[in-house]
C-alpha cells in the first residue's frame, strides 16, 4: 500500500474529518472574501434579476456571506419589486438553511456531539430540555433567523427542538422572507 493510500485511509477513519473540512472551507473563504474575483462575482449575481435574488438568499443565511448578500438584495430591490425580491430570496434562504441544517446535523454535529457531552454539555442540555426552557428554544431560534444575525445559531436552536423537516422549511421560509423584506425596507428608507 502506497503512502497516499495510507493517508486516504487514515483520513476516512479520522473521526473529525467533516468538521475539519468545514473549518478549512471557512478559513479559505475568509481569505478569498476580499478578492477582486469574489467582489466581481457578487456584482454579477446582482445583475441576474430574480435568479440573483435566489442566490443572494442562499448567501444571506451565513455570517460569512451576509453582508454581500444584503448589498445584492438592496440593489435588486431598487430595480425590482422589493416584496418579490424578498420572497424569492426567502426561497433561496430556505435552500441555504436546509443545506447547512442537513450537513451540520448529519456530519459535523454527529462528530462533535461526543466531545461536547464529554466536556460538560449535559447540564446545559438538561436545562434547555426542562419544561421551563424547552418552549423558549424554538422561539429564540426563530427570532435569530428572522433577524439580520447569522442563521446558523438560530438553526441550531430550532434543531435542538424535535421539529420535523417540513416544519423547519416552512418556518425558515417565513422568517427569512420577513427578515429579508425588513432589511430591504430599512435600507431603502435611508
Amino acid at each position: 500500500m502506497g503512502e497516499l493510500e495510507i493517508l486516504e485511509k487514515d483520513w476516512r477513519h479520522w473521526h473529525y474529518h467533516n468538521t475539519a473540512l468545514l473549518v478549512l472551507s471557512l478559513i479559505i473563504f475568509f481569505f478569498l472574501a476580499n478578492t477582486v474575483f469574489v467582489k466581481d462575482t457578487i456584482t454579477n449575481i446582482g445583475s441576474l434579476g430574480y435568479l440573483g435574488a435566489f442566490v443572494a438568499g442562499i448567501c444571506f443565511v451565513s455570517i460569512f456571506t451576509l453582508a454581500p448578500a444584503s448589498v445584492v438584495l438592496f440593489n435588486l430591490a431598487n430595480q425590482l419589486n422589493p416584496l418579490e425580491v424578498a420572497i424569492v430570496a426567502g426561497f433561496g434562504a430556505v435552500f441555504g438553511n436546509y443545506l447547512i441544517f442537513r450537513y451540520i446535523k448529519n456530519t459535523v454535529y454527529r462528530e462533535l456531539k461526543p466531545l461536547f457531552m464529554h466536556h460538560g454539555a449535559k447540564p446545559l442540555i438538561k436545562l434547555f430540555k426542562s419544561p421551563h426552557f424547552a418552549w423558549m428554544i424554538p422561539i429564540l431560534g426563530a427570532i435569530i433567523i428572522a433577524s439580520p444575525l447569522t442563521d446558523e445559531i438560530g438553526m441550531d436552536l430550532i434543531g435542538l427542538s424535535k421539529i420535523k423537516t417540513w416544519q423547519f422549511l416552512v418556518i425558515t421560509f417565513l422568517l427569512n422572507t420577513v427578515g429579508i423584506f425588513l432589511v430591504i425596507i430599512a435600507s431603502t428608507s435611508f
